[in-house]
């Protein structure tokens, strides 16, 4: 039986689904520490439920895998897998991947968790994506017990309405990946003030679609970047996900005389929007996060639109050596996959980590029986300090505001910047264009860009 197996999703780019594959490259299983050559053919018994014996270790992953970001998530958790295997599995035993499509739907995402729990027999769950999946099947998760490692979800409701409102259902919850949301957004006031030492701007927009985890970024991000750094906000707004028209959007910024839009969008793809904003060279720079953007192939989505743009990112999109883990893993990545998305993308940093954060926790509490021996499973996982391709991953303890969710900072998870430019010394990207990170400085591998109409 295949170490990588599949529940009710689409399958791999060839159509068939994937079974074995090669083994990631070896700079990066040294980086990991592996040493001992297991195969990546797991087998096909184990206990349901959580429990023990001596089968393989299953572990699933959720992600939207029709986009870019699902689609490189469930990438990276093959290699996750394989470099477990190289590792010597955990406790010994093999490690075995089971994939779900979440389509974007919480209910989707229930069914597929019910199913791995009490059918499936896994022993921990990764991924999501959208905060709405993420928050929608929290309950079932917390009454499952199953361990939980959040990949890909941002809201900071995940952590603070859940695990810190009821440590005792939700304890089996943590998240390691992206930080939070409410940090992004004092991020996004801290790297304003970056473009204003560095180019003088004391002008902005701050612009973000109406979703879930971009609440935060309304609520905190006008008022740090007036109180803390002295800039003026003209207009601080949210749009509809379904947005297609930007025009009197880039219009109603353009005429308070922003010299930068902040953006946070996920849900829209932003095409359209640089489109329109290169093609009349709007006089303001396009900031903040894109989650298209962070696609290696978004320079030929946007026909190199996207010059200039910029986007906050795990890992730095695998530009930047955030630790010694992040360019092996990327290059691992690399020569597995030649089809889009032709890089990891932040989901996918977040998901490598999670595989080994579990195995550490499980090898330090002597066991992977989560429906006899949570408490023992998330005391070490409370413990984690782990070196990841995304950072120096910690959780804040239970009485923290944000329990269970990954410590930011630069010398733990950060969140760099990274900018679309004509070119860069470590280019990742295949084709024209690249990705350079230009903040923050520690990790900047180039400098933040004018568009030449700005100049």
């Amino acid at each position: 039986m295949s170490g990588h197996t599949r529940n009710t999703i689409s399958t791999d780019e060839s159509g068939t689904g994937r079974v074995g594959g090669r083994l990631p490259r070896r700079g990066f299983l040294k980086a990991t520490g592996g040493a001992a050559i297991a195969t990546s053919i797991a087998g096909c018994t184990g206990g349901l439920g959580g429990g023990g014996g001596g089968g393989p270790v299953k572990i699933g992953h959720l992600a939207p895998v029709q986009h870019d970001m699902g689609k490189g998530s469930m990438r990276s958790a093959r290699l996750m897998v394989d470099a477990l295997n190289e590792d010597g599995g955990i406790m010994d035993r093999e490690v075995q991947l089971v994939e779900g499509d979440t389509q974007f739907s919480p209910s989707q995402a229930n069914q597929l968790v019910q199913q791995w729990v009490n059918q499936e027999g896994v022993h921990m769950i990764s991924g999501t994506f959208a905060s709405e999946t993420m928050l929608g099947i929290e309950e079932r998760v917390g009454n499952l017990n199953v361990p939980f490692l959040d990949t890909g979800s941002a809201s900071p409701q995940i952590t603070q309405d859940h695990v810190g409102a009821d440590y005792e259902t939700y304890k089996n919850v943590f998240r390691c990946n992206p930080i939070n949301a409410d940090f992004q957004a004092d991020l996004l006031a801290d790297y304003a003030a970056f473009l204003s030492d560095t180019h003088g701007w004391n002008t902005f927009a701050v612009v973000v679609e109406d979703a879930e985890w971009t609440k935060p970024v309304t609520n905190r991000t006008k008022a740090r970047m007036e109180s803390e750094h002295g800039l003026t906000v003209e207009t601080n707004r949210r749009i509809s996900p379904d947005t297609t028209d930007f025009t009197p959007i880039l219009d109603s910024v353009e005429e308070t005389g922003a010299r930068a839009m902040l953006k946070a969008i996920s849900h829209i793809p932003g095409t359209s929007m640089l489109s329109t904003w290169g093609a009349n060279e709007y006089p303001f720079a396009q900031e903040g996060i894109n989650v298209a953007s962070m696609s290696p192939q978004y320079w030929s989505d946007t026909n190199g639109g996207c010059l200039f743009e910029t986007t906050a990112e795990s890992g730095a999109g695998g530009t930047a050596p955030v630790t010694e883990k992040t360019i092996p893993f990327t290059e691992s990545y690399l020569e597995e996959y030649d089809s889009r998305p032709t890089l990891p993308m932040y989901m996918g940093f977040g998901t490598m980590d999670a595989g080994f954060i579990f195995k550490n926790a499980a090898e330090a509490a002597g066991t992977v029986d989560f429906q006899n021996n949570l408490d023992d499973i998330v005391a070490e996982l409370e413990a984690t300090d782990y070196t990841g391709t995304a950072g120096q991953i910690q959780f804040y303890g239970r009485d923290h505001d944000y329990p269970h969710d990954v410590k930011f900072g630069s010398d733990l998870a950060p969140f760099p910047v990274t900018q679309w430019q004509t070119e860069a010394e470590n280019d990742m990207i295949e084709g024209d264009g690249a990705k350079v990170c230009v903040w923050p400085e520690e990790f900047a591998t180039g400098d933040h860009v004018l568009p030449q109409w700005m100049a």
